[in-house]
């Protein structure tokens, strides 16, 4: 069978029947796409012509391209996912990515921001800017609700529930959790809500100035232009809030599958990242304040 009407036919199925999220989706299209074009240009146009000398090619030369190897390793997700569709369906009679590894890496820990500099952002945004209360409930879910921005934007005002100070949040995966919301946030999105009362049930939760619904690009402007007024950390983006929340909770003595079930993760293994985190902080405190170190 043409690899091309394979791809065609399983973005259908991941998109029609598994029901992967739209950026899942848009990603793995991406990616088969560019191996498609390789596969062509090497006169490869049958799913059966792909060897897994082939497949260790094409890594060969994303590698060369100097991507990262965690760019290396989405890309072959995507492409382990194709010919896995394609011998469960009888297309071919040997998956030729089954035992290709992924690239090994060393895992970057994850920058955060302490609760101090979130406060000095709403200090700022009071200061400079015509709404604060957007600024500051953007900021009080992306870090007290450890949202994604997706999550956040999506949000419509028949998710939240004041009486029992709780969201309810469509994540990846298109998995719907119920998220707490602390008392100090629940207090900023009370009084954005004040300010910017909301009639519909199914209207969007946080809008923006022209009182439309917020999107990801949005979120991230105000959330570097605030950031950079009070950290010089390299990255600036919502999701370093996420990692603050997480890391956060964990100093504090959350429980490691709470913590997984508040940020929506499906592996266990996902959430440990951030007891990394933990141990470094403890360690760099160490270093600072005690005598012996």
């Amino acid at each position: 069978m043409i690899i091309k009407n394979v791809i065609q036919n399983y973005l259908a199925e991941i998109n029609g029947v598994r029901r992967y999220s739209n950026n899942t989706i848009k990603a793995y299209q991406i990616d088969l796409e560019e191996f498609l074009k390789y596969c062509e240009d090497f006169g490869k146009p049958k799913i059966s012509d792909i060897s897994e000398r082939f497949i260790k090619s094409y890594l060969m030369n994303l590698n060369e391209k100097t991507l990262d190897k965690k760019t290396i390793a989405r890309k072959l997700a995507a492409i382990r996912s194709l010919f896995k569709y394609g011998f469960q369906n009888d297309l071919i009679e040997s998956n030729p990515t089954a035992f290709i590894s992924n690239p090994k890496s060393s895992r970057k820990l994850p920058e955060i921001v302490s609760t101090n500099l979130i406060l000095q952002v709403y200090e700022k945004a009071d200061r400079y800017d015509e709404k604060p209360e957007l600024v500051k409930v953007i900021f009080e879910l992306l870090y007290g609700c450890a949202l994604r921005v997706s999550e956040l934007c999506d949000l419509k005002y028949s998710d939240l529930d004041i009486d029992k100070s709780q969201l309810r949040v469509f994540g990846k995966g298109s998995k719907t959790r119920i998220v707490p919301i602390g008392e100090k946030s629940l207090l900023i999105l009370q009084e954005y809500l004040n300010l910017n009362p909301i009639s519909d049930y199914n209207d969007a939760l946080i809008r923006n100035k022209n009182n439309v619904k917020i999107y990801p690009k949005f979120v991230y402007r105000i959330v570097n232009k605030y950031l950079s007024k009070v950290t010089d950390i390299k990255k600036k983006s919502p999701h370093i809030l996420r990692h603050s929340a997480a890391t956060h909770m964990l100093d504090n003595g959350a429980d490691l599958r709470a913590v997984k079930d508040i940020l929506g993760h499906e592996n266990l293994s996902t959430t440990q990242i951030y007891t990394h985190v933990s141990i470094e902080r403890l360690k760099s405190t160490y270093k600072k304040s005690h005598p012996k170190s």
